[in-house]
């Protein structure tokens, strides 16, 4: 039987083009023209494995018709479309339940994609509940599983995070690359030190989310060509309390959260926003502070070439213990070259989805 999907927009030539895209796919679509034709629509018993909803409406917008459709049918996924490019509007309906967003206009194998990731999330869900309520009776036969099924779950929302980087990277192109290979970097050390695939997975997501606080800066402040002025200065470094606060509500992003809270603190003390030193800055933004100094100096900018390997081991040795922990510079030392010049060529030289924007200052003046 074909999945049942919803299609809200107040618009009837889109709402027509895109149930034409999806029957032709194989599946069954149903119209509603407002988010009150909607909830009566949903509210008389029909029954539909996903809803497409337009953000902008109006009488009841997207965000509104999300709210009141998560309570009651919380199996129903939901993806947000909007002509708005703005990543806020993004995060808040993810903020409030739903599974991912599409911009108009949108091609036709963007469409399909969000869907079938938005159908196999529900179906992933529904599954890793049956398995939990069945868990006494199945729990040596299914474990394996389970397991599999949560990290399909998993990488379903890290899908989600790519998508977020790409309307975020929109904002400054200036370091495109950046939060990709310092992720990366990121990665290497950790796994150099030894921490398991868990632990890893977190600090990735804390590296690859490090600066979406930026996205709550004025352009005036992040754009800036020249030097940022100390009022200007302060309102740059409220990013990490940004980023914290945007992603502290998101389950699966609490752990990485901490990380984006904390990582332009020093090892002395002397970072920000909380003057945290050694271990009360956590691991993994101490072992992304390495990495992201790693890559500031041996990456282009447009006011100096990169710098080799080489000047940027030395730089970072002469700020151990200051801006960064002895134990995580001991480890990064004693990693190849080669590594590190890989893990370039393979992201740069890739067709990647765009990074999230970055643009990290340090102790050492690299930006």
């Amino acid at each position: 039987m074909a999945d049942r999907i919803l299609v809200v927009d107040d618009e009837e030539a889109i709402r027509e083009i895109v149930c034409a895209i999806l029957s032709a796919a194989g599946y069954t679509c149903k119209q509603a023209g407002s988010g009150i034709e909607a909830l009566a629509l949903l509210n008389s018993g029909d029954t539909f494995e996903l809803m497409l909803s337009d953000l902008m409406m109006a009488d009841l917008d997207g965000i509104g018709l999300l709210e009141r459709t998560k309570e009651k049918f919380p199996d129903m996924p939901v993806v947000m479309v909007t002509a708005v490019h703005d990543i806020s509007i993004a995060l808040a309906a993810i903020r409030n339940g739903a599974y991912d967003y599409l911009l108009k206009p949108f091609e036709r194998e963007q469409l399909l994609n969000a869907v079938g990731r938005a159908l196999e999330n529900r179906r992933l869900k529904l599954e890793n509940r049956i398995y939990q309520t069945n868990l006494e009776s199945l729990v040596e036969a299914r474990t394996d599983q389970l397991q599999a099924a949560l990290r399909d779950l998993e990488r379903s929302y890290d899908i989600t995070l790519q998508t977020l980087g790409d309307a975020l990277d929109m904002r400054d192109r200036e370091t495109e690359g950046h939060s990709k290979r310092v992720t990366a970097f990121t990665m290497a050390i950790a796994r150099a030190m030894g921490l398991p695939k868990e632990q890893v997975d977190v600090i990735a997501r804390g590296a690859f989310l490090h600066d979406i606080g930026k996205i709550g800066i004025p352009d005036r402040i992040l754009l800036k060509p020249g030097k940022l002025n100390e009022d200007e200065t302060e309102i740059m470094r409220e990013h990490c309390y940004r980023g914290y606060q945007m992603l502290k509500k998101i389950p699966f992003l609490t752990e990485a959260s901490e990380i984006v809270y904390a990582h332009q603190e020093h090892f002395d003390g002397s970072g920000y926003p909380r003057q945290l030193k050694r271990e009360e800055i956590p691991l993994g933004a101490r072992i992304f502070a390495v990495a992201d100094t790693l890559d500031a100096i041996t990456s282009d900018r447009v006011y100096r070439p990169a710098r080799s390997l080489a000047q940027a081991r030395a730089e970072i040795q002469a700020w151990s213990g200051r801006q960064f922990d002895p134990d995580v510079v001991e480890v990064f030392q004693k990693m190849p070259d080669e590594l590190f010049e890989n893990l370039r060529r393979e992201i740069d030289g890739q067709n990647y989805p765009s990074p999230l924007a970055a643009g990290v200052r340090s102790a050492s003046g690299v930006s």
